[in-house]
């Protein structure tokens, strides 16, 4: 059985609660570690929606907490998040979390082809119920195309001769297992970084891409800004520069209010600021990340709504 380690458990759940008897968000169930740390902190008053388009996770959410009268469970994307806030009459909320990235248990369990160290389907869905397995993209697409999103999603160096290798290679068999790319990838870079497998940029830009992961990002942290009450917290959690570089600005956007052209006569305080940085960004202590090396590179980021 696969172990999930929460990453930035207690630091998340105690930026998100400020009031014990609130209304909250965890938009990323995934295993239930931050869930746990949220309720844990909540009286019999607060309630808590949990989220998640992994049906695996949705079951584990369920076989925990579907007898606690303070959870609300919902299978989804959570760039619907004002949908699914509004059917259970919470808006508006006090908290909303997002930790972003991969589970575990995603990583771990071959078969669902997150992983280039394990054999198994090159799915790489989150929502195994919807949407096309990368599998079937990498079979379709253009080499151009492929090349792109290597270089946007992966920041891979080698994008082209990789994009063009796959083409290549499945002109002669289907390219439908993690190994099968992964020998791909490893024959078409020349040159590889220390301690980093040659694999890693290519396998995280294709599930980027393939689960629309920054396009979701992008409409939900837009979406929870008006769901916020008055003080409410948003806190983020996230673990590669591209999506910490859109939180990083939006919440300095929000925070500086709308640009108006120079010497627009208009007072400091007329300018609508919807949020308030808070602290510093936040980083795993060093025990953590000897604990679970996949608390590296995460970092928490946390505003509040005015």
């Amino acid at each position: 059985m696969t172990t999930h380690e929460t990453v930035l458990k207690d630091e998340a759940a105690s930026a998100l609660v400020k009031n014990p008897a609130g209304r909250f968000v965890d938009c990323t169930y995934g295993r239930g570690g931050h869930t746990e740390a949220i309720l844990a902190r909540l009286t019999d008053d607060g309630r808590l929606l949990v989220i998640d388009r992994d049906l695996d996770a949705i079951a584990d959410a369920n076989r925990k907490y579907a007898k606690d009268e303070r959870v609300v469970i919902v299978h989804g994307a959570f760039s619907e998040v004002a949908r699914f806030v509004d059917e259970q009459g919470m808006r508006p909320v006090d908290g909303v979390l997002l930790d972003l990235g991969v589970s575990s248990p995603q990583l771990d369990e071959a078969d669902r082809g997150f992983s280039f160290t394990r054999e198994g389907p090159l799915d790489m869905r989150m929502d195994r119920s919807t949407g096309e397995p990368a599998s079937a993209w990498l079979m379709r697409a253009e080499a151009k195309e492929i090349a792109h999103v290597l270089k946007v999603y992966g920041e891979e160096r080698f994008a082209r001769r990789i994009a063009n290798a796959i083409v290549e290679r499945r002109r002669s068999e289907p390219i439908d297992t993690t190994q099968q790319l992964v020998r791909i990838v490893q024959a078409s870079v020349p040159r590889t970084e220390r301690h980093k497998h040659p694999a890693t940029r290519t396998f995280q830009a294709i599930r980027i891409f393939v689960n629309r992961e920054l396009e979701e990002l992008e409409t939900c942290l837009k979406a929870v800004v008006d769901l916020l009450a008055a003080e409410g917290r948003l806190v983020v959690i996230s673990f590669h520069s591209l999506e910490d570089r859109i939180v990083k600005r939006f919440m300095r956007d929000m925070a500086r209010g709308e640009r108006l052209p120079e010497r627009l006569p208009i007072r400091d305080d007329e300018i609508e600021r919807k949020l308030r940085l808070i602290g510093k960004p936040v980083r795993p202590a060093q025990a953590e990340v000897d604990d679970n090396r996949r608390a590296r590179s995460s970092i928490m980021r946390v505003a509040e709504r005015r």
